[in-house]
């Protein structure tokens, strides 16, 4: 007889009396003590329902497979495969576990992640309202309460006061400021008297010379295309806005893109240095003008975000004392910025002009303001006043850019019919180019610093000589787009003219200049 809990036959037999099942003693008593039930049955059980079985001294038999040499070769073996079956399920055990642990670490670091993401714009969204509290008095003006809210360009709330006709009230641009700019102007226009061109300007004949030098893929391929070019003509560094709503920054000499500012939803349309302060600006399509904060690091942060108009940011242009800028936008009207606090002063709207602005630009002297419409006007306006002083009539088209030359006396402008140059001192237009086919609209104009130059981007880029009212405007070199889009959508000189930059519908940007061995012989 066998034991109902080993199988075996038992060395110490005992019975219940309950159910009258053998077992071995030591199993049965073991079992009682932790479960108090019948093993088999499952009906309560105690040691007094079991009574021992008195039998002779069991000699157990010996097995059949270990009486032999065989049979115990073969026993062997088949421990040793149930062992190795065993060591393989604990491996895959073990397999498991890893996998398990390494998702698990995975999703903490992600969590780790979004953690420190959240906690940065929250460090952020208090540095700006303590920066908005900070700026928020403005004594004797009726829009004191509203200023912390307008100061990061936020849209007016429906509780803010407004002015006559429900537009949003703004603090004005104070006698203090018009006499900043009236100072600036003074100084720059004496300044401009006694300047004298440049001894390192590029020569007409280095100029003629200029091909591609390298190109630079800065943008995203998805979204291929740059809209904007500036430079910081005092650390060399070249900054690019793109339909991929990113800005970026790009160390010319290195080669080596310095940061991507993102933030942008839409199209970046306009990107401006304000060297002095290593500040950065940037408009979008998004309706949105971005303040951008370097640091020590060369990391650049959003200092404020600008949400004052109601359409698409087609310009941004800053002023001559680096304190002040001017944004245009498809909203048909134009504001007035200082730069410090992000805060709007003005935003002038004409009601007789219903046309959006697709440029802008100052005047070097900085009390002179040109925009560009949608329905190809040119209108200039008095800073001092925000008054429209003068309108421009001729082109075709949207007027694309518009550059003043820094003798103060010429303006280019551009749109789809080409580029027309105009005389400041007797408000006409003396001289039109008409370059490209009536498909290809001219998008960029742009006066070196010198205003020796001109350079126009359409189907390709022209450099021309800048002459006079009278004196012809020669084209002394010309450069092929290079991206095989057919469209060159922005071009700058850098300093000195020593070289152009060119942005194009792809992704490219592109810069044009001596080759180093003509650049060595020229030096």
């Amino acid at each position: 007889m066998n034991c109902s809990i080993s199988g075996e036959v038992p060395e110490e037999p005992v019975v219940s009396t309950k159910s009258g099942l053998l077992y071995e003693k030591r199993l049965i008593e073991r079992h009682i003590a932790d479960y108090g039930k019948c093993p088999v049955t499952g009906e309560p059980l105690t040691m007094d329902d079991i009574v021992p079985v008195k039998t002779g001294k069991i000699v157990k038999p010996r097995s059949l497979t270990a009486a032999s040499i065989p049979g115990m070769l073969g026993m062997f073996q088949n421990e040793w495969d149930a062992l190795m079956l065993s060591n393989f399920a604990l491996e895959q055990q073990l397999h498991t576990a890893r996998q398990e642990l390494s998702h698990a670490l995975y999703q903490h670091d992600a969590a780790c992640r979004v953690i420190a993401r959240l906690k940065k714009e929250r460090d952020e969204a208090r540095s700006l309202l303590a920066q908005a509290e900070r700026q928020a008095p403005f004594p004797a003006l009726a829009v004191t309460s509203n200023v912390s809210a307008l100061t990061n360009g936020k849209r007016a709330a429906e509780d803010e006061d407004m002015g006559p006709g429900a537009k949003r009230m703004r603090p004005g641009v104070s006698e203090s400021i018009i006499a900043e700019l009236t100072e600036c102007n003074a100084a720059l226009s004496q300044q401009r008297k006694k300047r004298q061109i440049s001894p390192t300007l590029a020569p007409i004949d280095a100029l003629e010379r200029y091909t591609q030098l390298s190109s630079h893929p800065l943008h995203k391929t998805n979204k291929p295309g740059i809209t904007s070019i500036d430079i910081n003509l005092s650390k060399d560094i070249v900054a690019t806005g793109g339909i991929d709503s990113n800005a970026v920054l790009f160390n010319r000499k290195s080669g080596e893109i310095l940061s991507t500012l993102s933030g942008h939803s839409k199209k970046v349309t306009s990107v401006k240095f304000v060297s002095p302060n290593d500040v950065f600006l940037s408009g979008s399509a998004d309706k949105t003008v971005r303040i951008w904060q370097g640091s020590e690091d060369g990391n650049y942060d959003c200092r404020h975000i600008l949400k004052d108009h109601t359409a698409e940011v087609h310009a941004v242009t800053v002023h001559a004392t680096n304190n002040y800028f001017v944004t245009a936008s498809l909203d048909k009207t134009w504001c007035f910025y200082d730069l410090s606090s992000g805060l709007c002063l003005t935003q002038v709207e004409d009601p007789s002009n219903s046309m959006g602005y697709t440029s802008a630009a100052f005047h070097p002297d900085g009390l002179i303001l040109g925009t560009g419409t949608t329905e190809a006007t040119v209108r200039i306006w008095d800073v001092k006043s925000r008054a429209n002083v003068a309108n421009f009539d001729g082109h075709s088209g949207a007027v694309t850019a518009i550059s003043f030359s820094e003798n103060g006396y010429f303006l280019a402008t551009a749109a789809h019919d080409g580029v027309k140059l105009w005389d400041l001192r007797k408000l006409k237009n003396f001289r039109s180019f008409e370059l490209y086919d009536q498909e290809t609209p001219t998008n960029s104009v742009d006066f070196d610093y010198s205003g020796s130059y001109l350079a126009i981007a359409g189907s390709d880029v022209r450099v021309y000589q800048v002459g006079s009212v009278k004196a012809e405007w020669n084209c002394i070199k010309t450069l092929p787009d290079l991206s095989g889009t057919g469209r060159a959508t922005c071009v700058k000189f850098g300093p000195d003219a020593s070289y152009l930059v060119v942005g194009s519908m792809d992704r490219n940007l592109r810069i044009f200049g001596l080759p180093e061995d003509d650049a060595s012989t020229e030096s």
